[in-house]
């Protein structure tokens, strides 16, 4: 909504002294019942100070559970269970009693529509609001001191003058038989059965500390403001005016008069600087009964439409101004001074402001919606205000308070500029419905309670000795009690008694003369009157005599008052002073209690954070022992699948082994075999050339020829290889063997650094790493570590089945802050070296010839010689599996 703003001149903001104490706005909150149990309520009260709203299931569906459970304090919540009489005690209560002492209050009802405002503002019969109670503690306070009707009167400034007593009945006289303005209603006459009980006798108040030696009197108005308009609710339109008349033939004639509607009214500002209703009418009741009568009168014209959320709904704010005039008592205690300047006048504004509401859920139309925009303004530019003066006062910025935007907030800115208490009552409907509504409502109370009202000045007292009344009245009962004693009349009034003395004296006998010469009746009326003379001065005398007397007690009473006049004097500043000590405390509880209530806020959020991580760090702890379980689980799987692989690996090596044991007696005992063949044939052989070489020679013997013997399959221990020893001696015939050298994977760009420490091992014939470029050290130093990146240790050792095992340990080279080296090892690589050998086998021949031709023979005689290399690397989990590398090199005998 785009709203136009009008130039202002700015307002000087008032002079507010260096020690000038202030009061918060007093906030207050009242829940209403539910109007059936099956509703869904949102509201809770946790304390007396504290309720919590609870966001509906389908508010948090349509906004995605954004809206959680939120909290507001009060200075005091009252629930469902709670009677009018309690509120009135705690709220209204307190500002009656300012009000009779010469203080300003203001107090009005707050809330969304349908919350019950104008119930707690007016009640209903039998359950009185706090207008009709406030009304009613006012006359019992002030009944006895009561001026007489128009001894006050205000005038058209917002101004109350004073006249005496003859001219109050002189103009009483005038208006009950000829003047225009309506007559009151007296309490005397038949009250509306709408209103009549409204407070029972039991719940009837009080205040203390009435001032006894003033007059008192009260005025009411009543006025709302409709649409921003200000109308006066006890004006008597021109509609309640006409009335039929009969003209001569018996018939009813009407006034041919059009109709006018109510005028509007305009604010003002008097002279003391206070906004005032120009022009409305302020009328003097004298009870409780005639004043709710008024109200009550103009109740009935204020605005109310049915709308969908509640069947009275009221269309504008209605404000009840109740004005108490109080002036004090001449010196003699028995007439009201006649001086302007000591009058006093103190008000109380009761205000019944119209919900807000939303056009949408009351399906208001045409002139409902008008109201509704311009209600919804008016509560705009209310809480604009409060949010100006509390940002003025919280951060010392001096902006101007758009009290003129609204007739609502200009009407009542002297309150918030401190002529007085502002208390405030935030009405709510705990039913879900009225969710959002609530939630502004209550972060406008809880803006509302950070403002503070200047506390008002105490009126001046007058120069006037206190207890003028009671000693009036003293001295009356004084007087008729001594003509009691005389056997006078009783009597307070002074002109009865004096009719009483007049009464008192002897009768005056017959006085008729009916002879000129009657000696008789002068003399006896002579004596009479010289006796009722005598007894006359006798009562003057002892008049006189007790006026003296009474003269002189009552100056003994004026010294013994004035003394303790002056000792309450001095207790009273004693008290002031206390007083002063007092406020300075609360001022300092109070700020302590702010600071405490800011601090319990802060650990609340400490604590739910709090909270919230120990949550966090259980299910964290937890996740971590799921996942330490199962990598536990992983783990002891990982080691039996070790084992069973060992297991594997080592079933399958024991098979292959047989397996290669078997081959290799299979192909010696079949080389074997071709070998006897050839020996056979050798022989054979060599037996054809010696009969040719032996021909010449005599014939040998002969020998006895023998079959070759069967073929026999060796035995197990002919064919197990000879055993070889730990060093085998090198065959002459072959080339000498290697040994073979194992480049590092991991040389690439780097600098290495090779540290082979001493060692009763021979470094050069086993296997080793070639690193290129190595910085070589035996022993560590700091200087050859820092010119490397990377770092190996050579360990050799003799392993338990007796071969050369040779262990590579790997690391980075890394900087320590004190400008040192150190080793972090990252990597192990064990290495093995396995030589085995077949010694061949050579013919045996006992001759000569024969030795020869199996050595030509050995010479095509394959010989093998096997070499095996197993290569294992070990690494971390870091560098990935281990892997394996099994060398076979052969070589051919030339």
């Amino acid at each position: 909504m785009i709203r136009q703003v009008k130039t202002k001149t700015p307002r000087r903001p008032p002079k507010k002294s260096p020690n000038l104490q202030t009061d918060p706005v007093g906030v207050y909150c009242r829940v209403r019942p539910l109007g059936s149990e099956d509703e869904e309520c949102c509201i809770e009260v946790i304390s007396s100070t504290t309720i919590q709203l609870h966001a509906p299931e389908g508010f948090k569906t349509n906004r995605n559970g954004e809206y959680k459970e939120t909290q507001y304090s009060f200075k005091k919540v009252f629930g469902v269970c709670v009677s009018q009489l309690e509120l009135f005690e705690h709220v209204a209560k307190p500002l009656v009693d300012d009000l009779i002492h010469g203080k300003n209050g203001l107090l009005f009802t707050y809330g969304v529509t349908g919350s019950g405002k104008t119930f707690t503002m007016t009640g209903s019969p039998g359950l009185g609001g706090l207008l009709p109670r406030s009304l009613n503690m006012i006359f019992n306070s002030i009944r006895a001191y009561q001026a007489k009707r128009y001894v006050f009167r205000t005038d058209d400034k917002n101004g109350t003058e004073i006249q005496s007593e003859i001219d109050a009945l002189l103009e009483r006289q005038r208006r009950e038989h000829n003047t225009p303005v309506p007559k009151t209603p007296s309490s005397r006459q038949k009250l509306d059965p709408d209103i009549a009980d409204m407070i029972k006798p039991e719940e009837a108040y009080q205040a203390d500390g009435v001032d006894e030696d003033s007059s008192y009197s009260v005025f009411v108005s009543y006025v709302e403001i409709y649409n921003n308009y200000i109308y006066d609710l006890l004006e008597e339109t021109q509609e309640d005016a006409i009335k039929p008349k009969w003209n001569g033939g018996g018939t009813p004639v009407r006034l041919n008069t059009e109709f006018i509607p109510p005028q509007s009214r305009i604010l003002r500002e008097d002279q003391n600087h206070n906004m005032y209703v120009a022009g409305c009418m302020e009328v003097e009741v004298k009870s409780a009964e005639e004043a709710f009568q008024v109200f009550w009168r103009g109740q009935k014209k204020r605005k109310v439409a049915n709308t969908r959320l509640n069947r009275e709904s009221s269309r504008s704010h209605s404000v009840f101004i109740i004005k108490l005039a109080q002036a004090p008592l001449d010196a003699e205690g028995d007439n009201v001074l006649q001086d302007k300047n000591q009058v006093g006048v103190s008000q109380l504004c009761l205000v019944d402001l119209a919900g807000s509401e939303r056009t949408g859920r009351t399906g208001a139309e045409g002139t409902r919606i008008r109201e509704a925009g311009n209600i919804n303004q008016s509560l705009l530019n209310l809480r604009t205000c409060i949010e100006v003066l509390r940002e003025n006062q919280m951060c010392g910025t001096n902006r101007m308070v758009p009290y003129r935007d609204s007739k609502i907030t200009h009407l009542f800115k002297n309150y918030f500029d401190g002529e007085g208490k502002v208390r405030m009552i935030i009405c709510v409907n705990p039913k879900a419905d009225d969710y959002e509504e609530t939630l502004l409502v209550m972060r406008f109370a809880e803006m509302t309670q950070e403002v503070e009202v200047a506390r008002p000045a105490d009126r001046p007292m007058c120069g006037f000795t206190p207890g003028r009344r009671n000693r009036n009245q003293a001295f009356k009962e004084e007087l008729c009690r001594r003509l009691e004693e005389r056997g006078g009349p009783v009597d307070a009034g002074l002109p009865s008694v004096m009719d009483q003395l007049v009464h008192s004296l002897p009768p005056l006998p017959s006085s008729e003369l009916t002879d000129p010469h009657d000696d008789i009746t002068l003399p006896r009326l002579i004596e009479a009157l010289q006796n009722r003379d005598r007894i006359r001065k006798l009562m003057v005398d002892d008049y006189n005599k007790a006026a003296i007397a009474m003269k002189s007690r009552l100056q003994e009473l004026d010294t013994s008052l004035v003394s303790k006049e002056n000792f309450l004097h001095e207790q009273n500043e004693k008290l002031l002073e206390r007083d002063r000590l007092l406020q300075n405390n609360r001022a300092e509880i109070e700020r302590l209690e702010k600071k405490t209530k800011l601090q319990e806020q802060k650990i609340d959020i400490l604590q739910k954070t709090t909270k919230v991580y120990e949550d966090d760090k259980r299910s964290m702890q937890h996740e971590l022992e799921t996942r330490a379980q199962r990598l536990q689980r992983e783990l002891s799987e990982k080691r039996r699948m070790e084992q069973r692989m060992h297991g594997a690996v080592s079933d399958t090596q024991h098979k292959w082994e047989k397996e290669c044991e078997r081959r290799v007696n299979a192909m010696q005992l079949q080389m074997q075999n071709k070998l006897w063949v050839k020996d056979e044939k050798l022989k054979q052989l060599k037996a054809i050339v010696t009969e040719n070489k032996t021909q010449s020679r005599p014939d040998p013997p002969p020998r006895q020829h023998q079959p070759p013997p069967p073929l026999q399959r060796p035995s197990r221990e002919e064919r197990l290889p000879a055993k070889r020893s730990a060093s085998p001696s090198p065959v002459p015939t072959t080339t000498p063997v290697r040994p073979l050298h194992r480049r590092s994977r991991s040389a690439g760009g780097e600098k290495w650094v090779d540290h082979k420490p001493s060692s009763s091992l021979d470094l050069g014939t086993v296997l080793q790493p070639v690193i290129p470029n190595a910085i070589q050290m035996s022993t560590p130093s700091e200087k050859a570590l820092s010119k490397g990146d990377r770092y190996v240790l050579t360990h050799q050792e003799v392993a338990s089945d007796g071969e050369i095992q040779t262990k590579l340990i790997k690391g980075d080279v890394m900087k320590t802050r004190g400008g040192g080296q150190a080793v972090q090892f990252t990597d192990i690589e064990t290495l093995k070296q396995e030589l085995q050998t077949i010694p061949s086998r050579k013919r045996k021949s006992s001759e000569g010839a024969a030795a020869k031709e199996n050595q030509a023979d050995g010479a095509w005689t394959d010989v093998e010689t096997r070499c095996s290399v197993a290569v294992e690397l070990r690494a971390g989990s870091k560098m990935g599996p281990g892997f394996q590398h099994n060398v076979i090199t052969k070589r051919r005998k030339p």
